[in-house]
């Protein structure tokens, strides 16, 4: 968490360490709740995989990829970058 009194190199620094959750939806499912409100989707495995696009719920909880139509459902239960289920993570180095 980033706090509003901790100097800017340090929250810098600590974002930069910080990777962005990717989530595909290969099973084709409804929705999938996430532990996170900005993530990457995917779309499928690759290589079915759509472009990666960085999605953002703001203030909302929940959100549609444009390209695949997978409803994403915040869900603050959750660890950060983790989902339900959890074969909807997608590591980028365990591809």
């Amino acid at each position: 968490m980033v706090r509003a009194d901790e100097p800017q190199h340090r929250k810098a620094s600590r974002m930069a360490h910080s990777s962005t959750p990717h989530f595909h939806n290969t099973e084709g499912l409804a929705r999938i709740a996430i532990g996170a409100k900005e993530f990457q989707c995917i779309g499928a495995l690759p290589p079915f995989d759509h472009p990666h696009v960085f999605l953002d719920m703001g203030k909302d909880s929940d959100i549609v990829c444009p390209y695949c139509s997978t409803l994403y459902v915040f869900d603050p239960a959750l660890p950060a970058g983790t989902s339900e289920p959890l074969s909807a993570v997608y590591s980028p180095d365990h591809a």
